[in-house]
């Protein structure tokens, strides 16, 4: 379950000085079982073709995931690592801004899996993920 007890405010200045704020991910919404954030499609998320590109996608599905999962656990004494990331696009985007729904359908003690459904301004399936995290112990 995830720990709502964090403002937006919060876990966006996490993203300081990271990928997700160069690519200008935002957190929107937090649940106790999923986590919202929404990415441009602009010349940092485009492909030369003028696309979102693939692996845009695949950083906010991550972000997102990973998040959440970080948000599920005792920090002092667990990190989380993505451990696999799939993607499957369904629709191209050109601009505008994607949105990220990342839901939590399994919390064991070592690994959460994430769908991650990524959606454009008019609600269609931009792309389709699921991310599975390992749960470590900290030395």
């Amino acid at each position: 379950m995830i720990n709502t007890n964090i403002t937006l405010e919060e876990l966006n200045k996490m993203s300081v000085n990271t990928m997700g704020e160069h690519l200008g991910i935002v957190f929107t919404e937090v649940g106790t079982d999923y986590i919202c954030g929404t990415m441009p499609v602009d010349n940092r998320t485009k492909q030369p073709m003028g696309l979102l590109h693939g692996g845009a996608s695949g950083v906010l599905a991550e972000t997102l995931g990973s998040i959440g999962s970080y948000l599920c656990v005792d920090i002092k004494t667990k990190a989380c690592v993505g451990l696999n990331l799939s993607c499957n696009h369904i629709r191209a985007a050109k601009d505008g801004l994607v949105t990220g729904k990342a839901v939590l359908i399994h919390e064991g003690g070592k690994t959460h899996i994430w769908n991650i459904d990524i959606t454009n301004d008019k609600q269609q399936l931009i792309c389709s993920s699921r991310l599975t995290v390992m749960v470590l112990d900290k030395k």
